[in-house]
């Protein structure tokens, strides 16, 4: 069944024009073709909202009778009944009367949405539970009445009712809201200027940030990464550089102005090596948290990249660095840092260079280099530096006997050869050292006039310098090689790791705990956890975790990230660098989608078990409507028989109807007692108490419970069979109930056998009759609840119908199993497999 859409109008306070608005949207769907019908509408005799309503179908109140009086509610078994399209309830956050359907309104709604009923409803910002207590000291007056933020944001949509507080206070002083002679008290009270200025901004700033997560979900479901101009965030560089904190200020000013969220970045670099940060970064991340901002830590050897990756990561607008006073020479020689994230930033984000009064360089301890060396090892070059040190002077030395018989062009090629052989192993800066030592030691060796630093052929001194520039380009080019293979390589790991995701998603049942193990698998993290709460004050609860030490606060994690609907990602790393972010924003799209699954995974259990609840419910109510009346009606009758004046009963009569009232006493308690049992299964109360025991004592002992008649059973249990390991008592229930059917669906002429016997480690029961029998196709149903099948044959049979159910739970419970077979000449046996005890 298709649930129902929810459209909730939210309003700041009372009197702004929710119902109104709820009542006018009812009236154009209905004029539209809708069905729409008025659930419950409140309209405080308010002669504008009362004539709202115009011809719009009104659903009968339900009376509720409390303490000697009676109360109007929403009659939501009438709405159920009726099944309009829409439903038009007012009040979300109302607290019904003790002894209604459901303690309050917006669990009516609840019903009513899941019976596939789209509602319309009204709210006012005091009554979101996580706002309650703002709101209390805002205005001092607690809210009762309050309804969950996680009900409210889930409807598919909220639209603002939105007054300034002027008008608010002339509707008031016009008396349209309140009655004459509560309209001053409200207006010294409640309805404050300063009260309902704040009340408006929390209820602007909660649609603001609802509708931010609905864009981030989109945002993250499109793969788009460029910024959004959609709310102003203010991203700031900290270096802990002097005078910096004149930057931080500047940005909190500006954030503060444009109502934004101000965001610290600070850049570690590439080694992880905290220490060359700026003399005074505590002080600066102390003063980022102080002036209501939050500050985010990333790992990247290209500070300019790495400020601009997370600050599109954070969607943030603008991105504020601190000039510098670096000499040109400093500039050309490290490279800008300002400069290059002007350049990086690109449309949509400002860049402000702010100056910062200080003499160094507003960029990290560590320079920046004008070049980015690949990622190479400190092994890779250690080998490197050693290779050349080994081959330079062997190839020297053997080309040096060979001066007479090779020319100056053979030996510059290898040496080439080894020049390229170190870039390949060590990168660029080997390659570099390796190139300007072959070039001295071709100039020394075999440039004439030998063993000196001077070139008389200007052949030969063309031929030294085209081997130096063709080194260092092959050098260089060779490093852009292996960097790119390492880009390509990660590349190609992102999108191995995001195709994971996906399938994991896909195949997976329960996802989340393959998600996040793989997530600290792929990061090489110390813990991570998905965390979540249902209120803003409420404390956080692992939902699944990975890794050795995860982190069971976002606030104490090195690095979270909103997965939406209270729930948080956290990772407990060293670092995260700025490129991985895009992947964890993934990792992050995933982990909320399988959430969501999840959630209507369990919606859909839910539903389920309510249905089948259902089922046993009608099944329960049709059964004992019949089979707990009729023991009654029998005891009922002889009882009045006996107390009656009119008859004067002899010894044996009366003895006939008392043996009436005790047989039909015992079925009703039978009756009951597999009610009982059955409760017990269903609600998983059943305890067990196993013991060693002899089978033939529990037959027996359930055969004395029954009162048969000797000839209706017949039992042939040695006594020397081996003990089981049982509840007696749960398997003394199961036997009767299992004999007892067996019994009265057995002709008189044929008793009942009982046998036992082992099998291996188990020991099997059989309970033989010469009924009917049951069919093979209705052998799986027989053990149903509220069943009869089968041996039902004669309107002599009685019962609710869980007797086998009740039979087959506690035998299970034993760890055994039930099975049914055909009685050889007609009928059906009942095989009872138990184990042995050890």
């Amino acid at each position: 069944m298709r649930r129902g859409s929810l459209r909730i109008y939210l309003g700041a306070a009372p009197g702004v024009g929710k119902t109104f608005a709820m009542l006018d949207e009812g009236y154009r769907r209905r004029e539209r073709g809708t069905d729409v019908v008025v659930g419950f509408v409140e309209t405080h005799g308010r002669p504008r909202t009362v004539a709202q309503l115009r011809d719009l179908e009104l659903v009968p109140r339900h009376r509720v009778a409390y303490r000697d009086q009676e109360f109007d509610e929403m009659d939501v078994d009438a709405i159920l009944r009726r099944r309009p399209e829409v439903a038009l309830v007012d009040e979300l956050a109302h607290t019904n009367v003790p002894g209604s359907r459901n303690d309050k309104r917006w669990q009516d709604v609840e019903e009513l949405l899941a019976a596939g009923i789209d509602v319309i409803s009204t709210v006012n910002i005091q009554h979101l539970e996580s706002l309650n207590d703002v709101v209390e000291n805002i205005t001092d007056i607690r809210q009762r009445e309050t309804v969950p933020d996680v009900f409210v944001r889930s409807a598919d949509q909220v639209e603002l009712v939105d007054m300034t507080p002027e008008a608010l206070r002339r509707r008031m002083a016009h008396g349209n809201i309140y009655a004459a002679e509560k309209i001053d008290a409200a207006l010294t009270n409640f309805f404050r200027p300063g009260n309902l200025g704040a009340l408006r901004e929390l209820a602007l700033l909660w649609m603001a940030d609802k509708v931010e997560v609905a864009l981030q979900q989109y945002r993250d479901e499109h793969a788009i990464s460029r910024t959004w101009e959609t709310r102003e965030r203010v991203a700031v560089a900290i270096t802990g550089a002097p005078g910096a904190d004149n930057l931080i200020r500047r940005a909190a000013r500006t954030a503060q102005r444009l109502r934004a969220e101000l965001i610290g970045i600070h850049v570690i670099a590439g080694d992880g090596l905290a220490r060359r940060a700026g003399p005074h970064l505590a002080e600066h991340l102390a003063l980022v948290a102080e002036l209501g901002g939050r500050y985010v830590e990333v790992v990247g050897d290209d500070v300019a990249a790495a400020i601009v990756q997370t600050a599109r990561a954070e969607n943030a607008t603008q991105i504020m660095v601190g000039a510098t006073r670096q000499s040109r020479l400093d500039e050309i020689r490290r490279g800008s840092v300002v400069n290059a994230v002007v350049r990086l930033a690109g449309p949509g984000v400002d860049v402000h260079v702010i100056s910062t009064g200080s003499s160094r360089p507003d960029a990290p301890a560590r320079p920046r280099s004008a070049l980015r060396l690949a990622p190479v090892s400190r092994r890779r070059q250690t080998a490197a530096l050693a290779l050349a040190a080994v081959v330079l002077p062997l190839l020297t030395a053997v080309l040096a006997r060979l001066r007479d018989r090779v020319g100056l062009e053979s030996d510059v090629e290898c040496y080439l050869l080894v020049v390229v052989a170190v870039a390949a192993i060590g990168g660029l800066g080997p390659a570099l050292a390796t190139s300007i030592a072959a070039f001295l030691l071709l100039n020394w060796y075999f440039a004439p006039p030998f063993h000196t630093l001077t070139i008389t052929n200007s052949r030969d001194l063309l031929a030294l310098v085209v081997f130096l520039v063709v080194a260092l380009v092959v050098s260089l080019l060779v490093d852009i090689a292996a960097r790119r293979r390492i880009e390509a390589t990660r590349a190609q790991s992102d999108a191995r790791a995001f195709a994971t995701m996906a399938a994991t998603v896909l195949r997976d049942p329960d996802p989340l705990p393959a998600l996040t193990a793989q997530l600290a698998s792929s990061f090489a993290v110390d813990g991570v956890a998905v965390l979540a709460r249902e209120a803003a004050d409420a404390p956080w609860r692992t939902v699944t975790r990975a890794g050795a030490s995860p982190p069971t606060d976002p606030e104490r994690a090195t690095f979270s990230l909103d997965v939406g609907d209270g729930t948080m990602l956290a990772l407990d790393a060293e670092h995260v660098r700025a490129e991985d972010r895009q992947l964890l924003a993934g990792f992050a799209t995933q982990l909320g989608i399988a959430l969501r699954a999840a959630a209507l995974t369990a919606a859909a259990g839910e539903a389920h078990a309510l249905a089948r609840g259902n089922e046993l419910r009608n099944a329960l109510l049709a059964a004992v409507s019949h089979d707990l009346r009729t023991p009654l009606a029998s005891i009922r009758a002889a009882a009045t028989s006996l107390l009656s004046d009119d008859v004067e009963w002899d010894r044996a009569s009366s003895t006939e109807l008392l043996q009436m009232i005790d047989s039909e006493a015992e079925r009703l308690n039978r009756i009951v007692a597999n009610l009982l049992d059955m409760s017990r299964l269903q609600t998983d109360a059943v305890a067990l108490r196993p013991q060693v025991v002899g089978i033939d004592e529990i037959v027996w002992a359930a055969v004395v419970g029954l009162h048969l008649p000797a000839d209706r059973l017949r039992i042939d249990i040695a006594e020397t069979l081996p003990p089981i390991h049982a509840d007696p008592d749960l398997l003394e229930r199961a036997l009767a109930n299992l004999i007892d059917n067996a019994v009265r669906h057995a002709p008189v002429e044929h008793p009942v056998a009982v046998s036992a016997a082992t099998s291996g480690q188990m020991l099997v029961l059989r309970i033989a009759d010469r009924g009917p029998g049951i069919a093979q196709d209705q052998r799986a149903r027989a053990f149903e609840p509220f069943q009869r099948l089968g041996d039902t044959t004669t309107a002599a049979v009685q019962g609710v119908g869980l007797g086998l159910a009740v039979a087959r739970g506690f035998i299970e419970a034993n760890n055994g199993r039930i099975d049914i077979e055909d009685t050889p000449g007609g009928g059906c046996t009942m095989l009872v497999s138990l184990r042995l005890a050890p």
